[in-house]
Parts: C-alpha cells; structure tokens; sequence
C-alpha cells in the first residue's frame, strides 16, 4: 500500500511537469476606495483589489479589524495614501500581516502621494494644541483630478512591475483613463467656471486642492482647529465672519454631525451641504471620474439655490 502511494505521487508529479502553472492575477489592497477605485481603472480584470476603508468613513479612524490583517498578508501590492492619513490604524497592521513584501521602503508598497501637489505642508514646529495637524501636508490631495491623473499613472507602472506580461494592458487602460478624465476635467471647468471665487465654509480641512482647482474660495472651518469639535465662542465668531463675507454655503462630509452646522446656516440664512470626499461615501458616487460629476453637480445646483444664478 505504501508503495502505491508512493507510485502514485510520483505520477501525479510527473503528470504536472511541463504544464504552466496558472498565475493568479496580482492581489492589491488599497486604504480607501479612491485607491481602489484607481486601481480598478488601470488593472481592469488582469488583477484583484480590495479597500480597507469605505468612502462614508472617516479615513483617519479605521476600526483596524482582523480581516484586514488576512488581506494584507496575502496582498502583492499594498497602495496608501500616505502623508499620515493611516497613521492612527494602518501601522500595526502591516506589522501583524508578515508579509515582506508590502511593508514601507519595499516594491510591494506604494505611497500614492509621491509625486503629485501637496498642499498645507506647515513650518515651523507642531504641537497638539494645533490639533490634528498633518506634519507631511494635507493628505486629501486626491480631490484635485490632476493629481488622480498622477496617482494612476504611479499605479500602473507598480502593477506593470508586479505583472510584466500584462504591462501593455495596464498602459493602454491608464491611456483610457487618461482621455476620460481629460474629457471630464474640461466638463467640470465649465461647470465651476460661473462659481469662480465663491465664499464658503467647510467642516474638515478635506477640501483644499479641490477648492484651488475649482476656483473657490474657504473662508472658514467649522473646526476650531483640525480634528477639534466646534465650540459655541467659535461657532458665534464663524456665523459672524460669514454674515461680514456673505458665505452661504458649508461643506459637511458624510461622517459628520451637521447639528452645528445646521444651526450655523440658520444663522446665516445659507445652507449645508453632504458633499462625498471618497469614492463610495455617496450612493452615485461610484468610481473616481464618478465622484467628481456627483460632487460638482451637486455643488453647482446648490449654488444656484443659494446665489441665485
């Protein structure tokens, strides 16, 4: 019997030999779903892609749950934002994944963030009584489409490295992206174009290389300082500042309270508006070049209810 089985095996193994082996398509796991979403658009069927975070949470408050360490131990390319976005749950993660190849500093991580605009980069020393103040800069620099277009290109030069045979698909789908994305940008300008310089306030500091992109003008934070709950002395000087710049309008992300908020527009006779920063934090807003048409038409219908043109 044992020598059966010995027979066996060994024609089992022979059986095998000179049949290629099936290469499973490269598994990647994002940080969040515009991550993801990206990858989607330049590695099409050719790879598997997992996010970690929705797009109606908070992406520096991640519950770091035990599934996430099983995606990222069997992950081949591991995609972040990066400038301290994952700082508060992405870390011990990685360290309980043991997977070398997707830890900081190897070919499996790719920090998304190099190489595009960064902006709200601070000088000079940081302390806490700044509140949540990002040392690496404002790490919501992919709500300008200009740096999407930077962070696919980055994504398809990893997946080429990780895939070589598949490279000439992954640059013919980023060339896709590419015109889209062109395409759209030309459709968002026109749109925002009659908005140029409007006043508005926003809950979070999300929005700074989408408001500069779009020609808008932030002229305050419902946070006293980043990641500090609104106070009633600040509340009272923002309704005022609001009233003296005539600002009607104020950008709450989805996983915010608007009790504040609300109140503020009461105030000023203006009006709250739930914009989606991630792909996924809105019911239409489901790919990246989808984000930007749900936000921008809805950001435009409510400037002409507020402003009237």
């Amino acid at each position: 019997m044992r020598l059966f089985h010995r027979i066996l095996t060994t024609l089992v193994a022979l059986a095998t030999l000179g049949t290629p082996a099936f290469a499973a398509p490269p598994k990647v796991v994002t940080t969040t779903e515009d991550l993801a979403s990206l990858v989607r658009e330049v590695g099409g069927d050719k790879v598997s892609v997992d996010a970690m975070a929705r797009g109606y949470q908070d992406p520096h408050f991640v519950e770091p749950k035990p599934s996430f360490i099983l995606k990222l131990h069997d992950a081949d390319l591991l995609v972040v934002i990066g400038r301290e976005l994952e700082i508060g749950w992405l870390p011990p993660l990685l360290t309980q994944s043991r997977n070398a190849r997707i830890q900081p500093g190897s070919p499996g991580y790719l920090d998304a963030s190099v190489g595009v605009q960064i902006l709200e980069i601070p000088t000079g020393q940081i302390t806490r009584a700044m509140g949540d103040v990002h040392s690496q800069g404002n790490p919501h620099y992919w709500l300008d489409p200009g740096n999407g277009r930077i962070m696919a290109r980055a994504i398809a030069t990893a997946l080429g490295r990780l895939s070589p045979a598949d490279q000439p698909y992954f640059e013919q789908r980023y060339a896709d992206f590419d015109r889209r994305l062109s395409d759209a940008e030309k459709r968002w300008a026109a749109a925002m174009a009659p908005y140029k310089g409007t006043k508005l306030v926003t809950y979070h500091r999300s929005w700074p290389n989408f408001t500069e992109r779009f020609g808008l003008d932030v002229i305050g934070y419902v946070e006293p300082k980043p990641g500090i709950p609104p106070s009633p002395s600040h509340t009272l000087e923002l309704m005022v500042e609001m009233k003296r710049q005539q600002a009607k309008v104020i950008l709450v992300e989805p996983y915010f309270d608007t009790k504040t908020p609300d109140a503020i527009a009461r105030d000023v006779g203006g009006k709250v508006l739930v914009l989606s920063p991630s792909v996924g934090g809105a019911r239409d807003a489901t790919d990246y070049i989808a984000l930007f048409d749900y936000d921008i038409n809805l950001l435009t219908t409510t400037f002409k209810q507020v402003l009237g043109r």
